[in-house]
């Protein structure tokens, strides 16, 4: 292991590839206290893109009063716009959606909730009240041509509602679906997910017509279940996969939230078992330690950990 790189041993009932959604520039830095400049995340996402990951969600065109951190999105997109990446945005409402269709974005995401405690807190609105503010956001998208994400937040858990029963997470994903979302992402906001809630949250959504195939997840760490997790979902079929450099990143509402799953903890486990990612783990692990350098701390992220004291 010289090289950095895990010795490869495929595992039978696993894609042949997988593709990772980079979330750091847009989920990880949302949550920094304090505001990255905007040359300083324009080349992250440089770095990112250069390191083989082939989707780098940007930004957020969310109103700067809310998150002051991604108040930039308009200086930001167009220095790097011209990259040979996907570069999907946030965009929480029309006024959003307007604002990324004047910079030619392409790919745009929503963010709901499964759980009425974390929609009024997320968005002061409830799980329909969302949905409808989403409707014309994603009718409008998709008459643009652009791809479109939905986020589904806690749908293993929620801070004040405890478990979230499947049925729930698959009505709020269904309509998600029915409104015109491409890829439905399923975030385990809080990190309470272990592999049996996972794997029994995708048959549930598959017997209701969302397969694998139309399926993202998003882990978090909060108790060390993040890989394991994945590995479940990758054993049902699910071939998107989202995660933070440097592991940046978590939930403001989630007070014991770590942040996300590592996309460098994430390769070390997926070249291992032989499936292809198209990321030079070592650039990746590069990006992250000057990223932290940026940010004055050490990256969470024990792939980064190890393959940096290494040197």
């Amino acid at each position: 292991m010289s090289d950095g790189l895990p010795m490869r041993v495929p595992a039978p009932g696993l894609p042949a590839r997988v593709r990772i959604h980079e979330v750091g520039p847009r989920d990880g830095l949302q949550n920094e206290p304090g505001t990255v400049p905007t040359e300083v995340k324009a080349e992250f996402i440089r770095r990112l893109a250069g390191a083989g990951l082939g989707t780098v969600e940007a930004t957020s065109f969310v109103h700067p009063k809310w998150v002051p951190q991604l108040a930039d999105a308009e200086r930001l997109y167009p220095l790097v716009s011209g990259l040979d990446v996907r570069l999907p945005v946030l965009v929480p409402n029309e006024r959003g959606l307007e604002r990324a269709l004047a910079l030619g974005a392409r790919e745009v995401a929503v963010f709901a909730s499964a759980t009425e405690s974390f929609s009024r807190a997320n968005l002061n609105r409830t799980v329909d009240e969302a949905l409808a503010m989403f409707e014309p956001v994603v009718a409008r998208a998709k008459a643009e041509g652009l791809a479109v994400r939905g986020y589904l937040s806690m749908c293993f858990g929620d801070p004040w509602e405890g478990p979230v029963p499947l049925a729930q997470v698959v009505r709020v994903t269904r309509r998600l679906a029915d409104l015109g979302c491409d890829e439905l992402s399923l975030g385990d906001t809080i990190g309470v997910a272990t592999p049996g809630h996972v794997t029994a949250l995708l048959t549930a959504l598959d017997e209701a017509g969302l397969p694998a195939s139309r399926l993202a997840v998003h882990f978090h760490d909060t108790y060390g279940q993040a890989l394991a997790n994945t590995l479940a979902a990758l054993q049902h079929g699910v071939t998107t996969v989202d995660a933070s450099a440097g592991g940046l990143g978590g939930c403001p509402y989630a007070k014991s939230a770590t942040g996300n799953l590592a996309t460098e903890d994430l390769v070390w486990m997926l070249h291992g078992l032989g499936i292809e990612t198209g990321v030079d783990l070592g650039r990746l692990t590069a990006t992250s330690v000057w990223m932290a350098e940026e940010l004055g701390r050490p990256s969470p992220s024990r792939t980064v950990r190890a393959l940096s004291h290494k040197e």
